[in-house]
């Protein structure tokens, strides 16, 4: 079965459109955004057999995604409030 990556703005469809200001606007997003986009295709090629990793560091790969989406949506949240 192969695996899809997760786009963020797949998983906060409701930020989409901040999702593109932000990483055009905000340096910060845009840097962890980066991160965030090389992190997951590096999951999904390991776990579609395209590289072989560990499962250590295939485990240490997805907990800095989830902690690279949820400074992500901090800031998508932190933004969405302002008036």
């Amino acid at each position: 079965m192969q695996v899809e990556t997760h786009p963020l703005a797949n998983d906060f469809p409701e930020f989409k459109e901040l999702i593109h200001t932000l990483k055009l606007d905000n340096a910060h997003f845009s840097k962890l955004l980066a991160e965030y986009e090389v992190t997951d295709k590096n999951i999904t090629r390991a776990e579609n057999d395209l590289d072989h990793l560990g499962d250590a560091v295939l485990e240490g790969l997805k907990k800095v995604r989830i902690s690279l989406k949820d400074q992500l949506f901090q800031i998508l949240q932190g933004h969405a409030e302002k008036p």
